[in-house]
């Protein structure tokens, strides 16, 4: 379903565009990771644009909770018809520039994150006003190339700093509404990414364009996105050999004699502290950035004495949220004192599930499982450390729904880095976890138990029955505040008033393709007598079908089902 296009970039098109742009990183951040060769070749830096983006989001979510702005249900094929107030441009960019300034990760992420900070501050200094127009967004583009060069100790052309500068000479040459200045950045940024490998021998050698550009170029096409409905494309294609770009095919190129590894922290300091870590980080290492401003900064730098950059941030303020990795072996947490690692298991489930009911069951079965609020999505950081819970060799992760994809698989990439093997099986609602779990063999071989359960969850049909919090556009109508809504598949299929009909009018839609087992997940506002009432419907209408109930607690949906 195409996007509905805001008209000025005010609150609900910095949230929109945060959230476009987080999904949009999650489609592209294998391909990112895949030509990530400088500064260093980790093959990560789609992994951290997203985590950067996944905390910019988390910050603007969490300014509309404070300002009880409901869009409404967010069921797929759903869109709000009605307009609301909500916080002020400068609340929400302020949002997104400190969610990503607190969460940037690796070089990119926290030039992206200074980038996002440039546009706020030109953008917040608007005031009281609710919106900006296009003249507001090309001041706010060129402010933040600006502020990201200077962020950088020794800018280099060919990278993201390039590409950021592009899209803001072509912004300042349209006079047109913001639709207009956001096609013309996203164009500008896409010539200059693929003209990268002719300005970094590193990416001509490598066959591959810069992978932070690319990241960039991908955030500016949801900001075209954001006011158009639609998105622009494609992105300027990794050159041909892109999978292959390895170190092990240009053993000569600059990083592999590089410093050992990178720091990143978060400080709290003054300006003139700041001012002299700058320099005496620079005299450390290299990829040196500082970004931030009114007494928070991120600091990244790549060195070989990891001690002696935290030591300089000690000196120059609070130093905290210290992440030390050795390129090439995962990371190294410096906090504490090390104690003797346990051993161990060799195979794990991580499950995220979306009610204390559910989790007990998960739990029973062996999984490990991290609970989702109602409206609350976990992030990618509260799955990695539920797999660090899970403390195995290899873990199967069921993120349990379709919106959790991109964060499941950042958080798996980002638990392989800390050398446990994931497998992400893609399940869209606990109903699928529970297939899958149910086929789970730990003693089998890792592949072969991933094959099962991934074709125990794709066998399972899914719907849900819930309430619509207000009036929306669906794949079935207009449904109004209070109607009991049917989703098949995450597609609203049934609107209606009682919530008995419209739960046994999904269930037969289900059934009419086949089925042999029905799995009937009842929330804690469920009228009662409702699974009795669709038991005995399939014991009466569907031979040979059997019926399972659990009981979910508080799981947002009045009634999750499955059908094998």
């Amino acid at each position: 379903m195409a996007q509905v296009p805001q008209r000025f970039f005010d609150a609900l098109a910095v949230r929109t565009w945060c959230g476009l742009s987080l999904r949009a990183l999650g489609r592209a951040r294998e391909e990112i990771d895949a030509i990530n060769v400088y500064p260093v070749a980790d093959g990560d830096t789609g992994t951290n644009l997203y985590l950067t983006v996944e905390s910019a989001v988390a910050a603007v979510e969490a300014v509309f909770s404070a300002h009880e702005v409901d869009e409404g249900p967010r069921d797929a094929g759903k869109a709000p018809l009605d307009a609301y107030e909500g916080p002020s441009l400068a609340d929400a960019v302020g949002a997104m520039a400190h969610g990503a300034l607190i969460g940037a990760r690796g070089n990119s992420g926290t030039i992206l994150a200074q980038l996002l900070r440039g546009m706020a501050q030109v953008l917040a200094a608007r005031g009281d006003s609710a919106h900006t127009e296009g003249p507001g967004l090309r001041l706010a583009l060129r402010h933040a190339a600006a502020s990201a060069r200077q962020a950088v100790a020794h800018p280099v052309e060919g990278t993201v700093l390039t590409v950021a500068s592009a899209a803001a000479d072509a912004a300042d040459g349209t006079e047109g509404d913001c639709a207009e200045v956001a096609r013309a950045a996203y164009e500008g940024a896409r010539a200059a990414l693929a003209a990268t490998p002719g300005q970094l021998p590193v990416l001509e050698r490598a066959g591959v364009v810069d992978a932070g550009g690319h990241g960039l170029v991908t955030v500016l096409a949801a900001l075209v996105e954001t006011f158009t409905g639609r998105v622009p494309g494609p992105v300027a294609a990794p050159h041909a050999r892109a999978e292959h770009a390895t170190q092990e095919e240009h053993p000569a190129d600059e990083d592999e004699n590089g410093p050992a590894f990178e720091v990143i922290y978060l400080l709290e300091a003054e300006d003139a502290a700041v001012a002299r870590l700058r320099r005496r980080l620079d005299a450390l290492g290299d990829s040196l950035v500082v970004v931030g401003g009114d007494g928070l900064w991120n600091v990244h730098v790549h060195v070989d004495d990891a001690g002696a950059a935290v030591e300089a941030g000690v000196e120059a303020g609070r130093p905290y949220r210290i992440r030390i990795t050795h390129f090439g072996r995962g990371d190294a947490h410096t906090t504490g004192t090390e104690r003797p690692p346990r051993e161990r298991t060799q195979r794990a489930v991580v499950a995220v599930v979306p009610g204390e009911g559910l989790a007990a069951l998960y739990a029973e079965a062996g999984a490990t499982t991290l609970l989702a609020r109602p409206g609350e999505p976990p992030a990618s950081g509260e799955l990695v450390q539920a797999v660090r819970r899970a403390h195995a060799r290899e873990v199967v992760l069921l993120p349990n729904d379709a919106e959790l994809r991109h964060t499941a698989a950042a958080a798996a990439e980002q638990a392989r880095t800390e050398g446990v093997r994931v497998a992400l099986i893609p399940t869209r609602s606990a109903v699928q976890g529970i297939a899958a779990l149910a086929v789970h063999e730990p003693e089998r071989r890792f592949d072969e138990d991933v094959v099962a359960m991934t074709s125990a969850a794709g066998a399972t049909r899914h719907a849900e029955v819930t309430v619509a919090e207000r009036q929306s556009w669906t794949t079935a109508g207009i449904c109004q505040a209070g109607d009991v809504l049917g989703l098949i598949d995450g597609d609203v299929a049934v609107i209606g008033a009682d919530v008995s009909q419209v739960a046994a009018t999904v269930l037969d839609r289900m059934l009419s393709a086949g089925g042999e087992l029905v799995t009937l997940v009842l929330g804690d506002e469920a009228p009662p007598a409702v699974a009795d009432q669709l038991e005995a419907r399939v014991r009466e209408a569907y031979l040979a079908v059997d019926t399972v109930v659990y009981r979910g607690g508080r799981q947002g949906a009045l009634l999750l089902v499955g059908v094998e």
